[in-house]
């Protein structure tokens, strides 16, 4: 990807690809192809994760270089002595090789070392930008969360935006840039970023890229620059950015249902706040930031694919863990077996060995373990096995009113109320499937075409408003019954 990312960047400069060719060394049918490529989403691809045998040993050896630095100099590890007193303290339980141990030292000595150098220039221009994540409290669907938020500033009009997310991953620092990217019609020449994961690391002069980002970047084709850690004012516009969002955006705490469709809110209202005058410019932030877009790079042909594909095993039950804490349901027929998982920023796209979506869930964050269960799944599998009703998953999710009436019938009855609900899943979200059970339970009406309808009103028009009274229908009346009279 360096490669691909110096052939855009020198293209985007004006260079033909004889001039690339020679300046890279690489052979021109190699620069003519990655010129003309649009797109730089990842495929179906699984990234294979290297590890080390001395992974297992960096926390003591890190605990060692920590202490070191309270001694005398002459007075420290060196990588030979801890190679030596891994092997006195831990015998054949270590089984690493002196180089190892060299080559991760040398790693820690130079994070160390490099940790003071660097500098930003603090003058901006137009079609610069900054991002930084800042976080919150907000309630979905009525749930406090602790939530995180994309700010996207331009120093030079201090326009910004920003973008609610469940975490600070690659797919949510993507997908927020790209949706802003849409909305304004282009793209910053230079973007200025925290030392975040979801973006890449920066240790010392050399920066590591995210696999998908670095992607972005190269679809996008803009230059970036990447903070020192604990460097705020490097990224000073974007800092108080971070702040100003969340008194006056997020304060009281926002409430919504659909995050997505609030963050198209969040877009229209950040706009609106571009009436007020620049702190220090004394112009609307409105009409500076028409500056900003005339510096924007123009948007390329495609979108992004703000997706990161992984595989996955499922268990016996069909289940398949995510980000070590977090599980998802696929089918019943998918138990013990691969699949692939599609993963972005709000969506986990379940995916069979063909790339065929087998379902989507909605992703899940937090360190705290989750079990995101596909209604349609689970009413399949109950259907099948009404005896598992009582201690399902499904069951002790659904409202006591819906649960108390479920238990009381009996397995035809249920096993006909599991049906619809399968039926209903495949055609709308599950909290619509829930609010027309329970509104056909307390009616007394539990049949399919009943419920399909009350959750149709539901998706429509909702249950609370009155139907419209339609055409005048007694002239029609009227002569019906004159004809029948008639007769």
């Amino acid at each position: 990807m360096k490669q691909i990312e110096a052939i855009k960047e020198m293209q985007n400069k004006g260079f033909g690809p004889c001039e690339i060719s020679e300046k890279l060394s690489v052979d021109r049918k190699t620069i003519s192809k990655y010129m003309k490529q649009e797109d730089f989403a990842s495929q179906l691809s699984p990234q294979k994760e290297c590890s080390s045998k001395l992974d297992t040993w960096n926390e003591i050896i890190d605990a060692w270089l920590e202490e070191d630095r309270k001694m005398r100099f002459k007075q420290r590890h060196t990588a030979k002595r801890i190679h030596q007193r891994l092997l006195e303290e831990y015998g054949d339980a270590y089984d690493c090789s002196y180089p190892l141990v060299q080559r991760y030292c040398k790693k820690q000595k130079e994070k160390r070392n490099n940790s003071d150098k660097g500098f930003l220039e603090l003058v901006w221009h137009p079609g610069d930008a900054q991002v930084d994540f800042g976080e919150a409290d907000a309630y979905e669907g009525g749930i406090k969360k602790t939530i995180k938020y994309l700010c996207v500033t331009f120093p030079y009009s201090n326009a910004g935006y920003t973008q609610l997310f469940g975490g600070e991953t690659a797919e949510c620092v993507t997908r927020g840039q790209q949706d802003i990217f849409r909305r304004i019609g282009g793209v910053p020449r230079r973007i200025v970023y925290d030392n975040a994961s979801g973006v890449g690391r920066r240790i010392g002069e050399k920066i590591r890229l995210a696999e998908l980002f670095s992607r972005f970047k190269c679809h996008y084709g803009f230059d970036i620059t990447i903070c020192n850690p604990y460097s705020g004012h490097e990224k000073g516009n974007v800092e108080n950015k971070v702040g100003y969002i969340r008194r006056n955006f997020l304060v009281p705490a926002p409430r919504y249902d659909d995050i997505e469709q609030y963050n198209e809110e969040l877009l229209d209202r950040c706009e609106k706040d571009w009436e007020r005058v620049h702190y220090k410019k004394q112009q609307p932030i409105a009409e500076l930031f028409e500056k900003d877009k005339a510096s924007l790079s123009p948007l390329p042909i495609k979108p992004f694919a703000c997706i990161r594909y992984e595989k996955a095993r499922t268990d016996g039950y069909g289940k398949f863990c995510l980000d070590g804490k977090h599980w998802y349901s696929s089918a019943p027929e998918m138990a013990s077996d691969e699949i692939i998982a599609a993963i972005g920023a709000h969506h986990v796209e379940v995916l069979n060995k063909s790339g065929d979506m087998i379902v989507c869930h909605k992703r899940m964050y937090g360190n705290i373990r989750t079990d995101s269960i596909d209604w349609r799944t689970s009413a399949s599998r109950i259907f099948k096995n009404p005896g598992a009703w009582k201690n399902s998953g499904m069951r002790e999710s659904m409202p006591d009113e819906l649960r108390n009436s479920l238990d009381e019938m009996d397995i035809a009855g249920l096993k006909s109320a599991l049906r619809i609900i399968r039926n209903l899943s495949g055609q709308y979200e599950s909290e619509t499937v829930l609010r027309a059970m329970t509104e056909a339970v307390n009616r007394g009406i539990i049949d399919e075409y009943s419920t399909s309808t009350i959750a149709a009103r539901i998706v429509s028009t909702g249950l609370d408003m009155v139907p419209e009274s339609g055409p005048d229908l007694n002239s029609y009346d009227s002569e019906l019954i004159d004809a029948g009279r008639m007769q």
